[in-house]
C-alpha cells in the first residue's frame, strides 16, 4: 500500500515539473513584455519631444536642423503669435460652445432613445435598432454629400448650430452604450414604479437617468476626445475667419507657399495643455467610468 502511495506522489510530481513553464521561457517572455511597453512608450513620446523641440525653434533653424536637435535659442515668440494670430483663443471658446450643446444633445436624445428601443420590445423599436446598426457600419464619407446638401438646404452651412447637430444626430455608437448599460437594470425597477402610479417619463427621469450615470460619463469622455481632435466637420462646415475652433485655429499657418511648422507646433502645445489639465485633474474618474459596467453582475 505504502509503495502504490509512493508511486502516486511521483507520478504527480513528475507531471508536474512537466507542465510547469521553464524559467528561461519565462525570462523571454518577460523581456518581450518589456520591449513591446518601451516600445509602446516611445512611439507616443518621440512624436510629442519633436513637438516641443520644435516649437522654441526659429525659422530658419527649423528648416536647417534636424528633428531631434536642440534649439540653439529658445524663441517663445513662436506661442505668442500661435496665441493671438492663430486665434486660439477663439478656438477654444467655439470648441466649448459646441462641445456642452453637443454632449447634453447626446445625453438626452441617446438616453431616450435607448430606454424606448431596448425596454419596449415591439416590431418598430427591433426595426430602428436594425437601422441603428446599419447606420453605425456605413463610413461617415459615404454620406458627406448628402448630408452636407441637408446641413446646406437648412441654412447652418457656416454657424456654430451645423457641427452640433451633426455630433447629436451621428452617434450611434453612444446610443449603443447606453443599451449595454440598461440591460444590466432591472426592469422589475420600472414595473414597480408603474404600479405606484408613475408614467414612463417619470420612469425615465427619476429612475433610468440617475441609474445610467456611469454609462453618461464614459460617453462624455469619449465624446470629448472626438469633438476635441475632429478636424474634418470644422473645417468643412465652418471655413470663415471667428468660427474656428482647437482643431482648425492653427490652419491658417499653412499654406502653398510655405508652412510655420514652428508656430504650429507652439500652438500644438497650447491646446494640449487644457487637455491635459482635465485628464490628470480627473484621471481616476476617467478610468473607473470607462470599465464600469463592462463586468455583468
Amino acid at each position: 500500500m505504502e509503495n502504490n502511495i509512493s508511486e502516486i506522489k511521483k507520478t504527480d510530481l513528475s507531471e508536474y515539473k512537466f507542465r510547469e513553464t521553464p524559467k528561461a521561457v519565462k525570462i523571454i517572455f518577460n523581456i518581450m513584455k518589456y520591449a513591446v511597453l518601451v516600445a509602446a512608450c516611445l512611439m507616443v513620446l518621440l512624436p510629442l519631444v519633436v513637438v516641443i523641440l520644435g516649437s522654441v525653434k526659429s525659422h530658419t533653424e527649423f528648416l536647417s536642423s534636424g528633428a531631434f536637435d536642440l534649439p540653439s535659442t529658445f524663441e517663445f515668440e513662436n506661442f505668442k503669435t500661435a496665441f493671438i494670430q492663430g486665434n486660439v483663443l477663439k478656438g477654444l471658446f467655439n470648441t466649448a460652445i459646441i462641445m456642452v450643446f453637443s454632449c447634453f444633445g447626446t445625453i438626452l436624445t441617446g438616453t431616450m432613445t435607448a430606454f424606448v428601443v431596448q425596454r419596449f420590445k415591439m416590431l418598430f423599436t427591433k426595426l430602428v435598432k436594425g437601422i441603428f446598426l446599419l447606420v453605425a457600419l456605413l463610413p461617415n464619407i459615404s454620406m458627406q454629400v448628402t448630408v452636407f446638401q441637408v446641413v446646406h438646404s437648412l441654412h447652418l452651412y457656416d454657424t456654430l448650430a451645423a457641427p452640433i447637430i451633426l455630433y447629436i444626430g451621428t452617434d450611434i455608437i453612444s446610443i449603443y452604450i447606453f443599451i449595454q448599460f440598461l440591460e444590466n437594470i432591472s426592469v422589475s425597477l420600472d414595473e414597480s414604479a408603474i404600479l405606484d402610479g408613475c408614467s414612463y417619463p417619470r420612469v425615465y427621469w427619476s429612475i433610468i437617468l440617475p441609474m445610467l450615470k456611469p454609462a453618461i460619463a464614459t460617453v462624455l469622455v469619449i465624446k470629448f476626445v472626438s469633438i476635441y481632435n475632429d478636424f474634418y466637420t470644422a473645417n468643412l462646415y465652418m471655413p470663415s475667419d471667428g468660427l474656428e475652433v482647437v482643431s482648425t485655429a492653427l490652419y491658417k499657418f499653412i499654406g502653398p507657399y510655405g508652412s510655420k511648422w514652428e508656430i504650429i507646433f507652439a500652438g500644438i502645445i497650447i491646446c494640449i495643455i487644457p487637455t491635459l489639465i482635465v485628464f490628470l485633474s480627473m484621471q481616476k474618474s476617467i478610468y473607473s467610468n470607462l470599465v464600469s459596467g463592462s463586468v455583468k453582475q
